[in-house]
């Protein structure tokens, strides 16, 4: 039982970070991008070279979707309810990570590779998808967690087996 609700803790610890330096991204950093394009373009750019969103995202986004993994196969016997709720949780991490692959890469790949002076109208095209699918993304991701919670609230309010 506290090895299920550990590994619960730890899906809701990742899924909910990931949900808060998402909308980070939307609130502060896609902002910025297009403050002032075609120079806040530029900025940003030079901003991540080193590193960008990604190199966070490369990290906790497989991690929370092990974690998730893990939900599951730890909480399977503890219910249909609980296995509903890791599958739905597991699902959507790996949904979120679907979408970031196939629609914001490529996005991504226009506002920070392809040239300014000559792409400036596909570069504002792609930052407004950007910007409107992250809020998409973000919900996904605040489903993950709800029932992530779901799932502890239920293993939670088990007994613990006496020895």
């Amino acid at each position: 039982m506290t090895l299920r609700k550990l590994t619960l803790a730890l899906a809701i610890s990742l899924a909910a970070g990931l949900l808060f330096v998402n909308i980070y991204n939307s609130l502060v950093d896609a902002r910025n991008w297009g403050a002032n394009i075609p120079a806040s373009i530029q900025t940003a750019r030079d901003y991540f070279k080193t590193a960008n969103p990604g190199t966070f995202y490369r990290i906790f986004s497989p991690a929370n979707q092990v974690a998730s993994l893990l939900a599951l196969i730890l909480c399977w016997r503890a219910g249909k309810r609980v296995r509903i709720y890791c599958a739905i949780a597991l699902v959507c991490a790996v949904g979120a990570d679907m979408l970031t692959f196939a629609y914001f890469y490529p996005r991504n790949d226009i506002m920070s590779k392809s040239p300014i002076a000559t792409n400036l109208e596909a570069i504002k095209t792609a930052l407004e998808q950007w910007r409107s699918m992250n809020w998409f993304r973000s919900l996904i991701c605040a489903v993950t967690v709800v029932f992530d919670f779901l799932a502890f609230n239920h293993i939670a309010g088990k007994a613990e087996p006496s020895n």
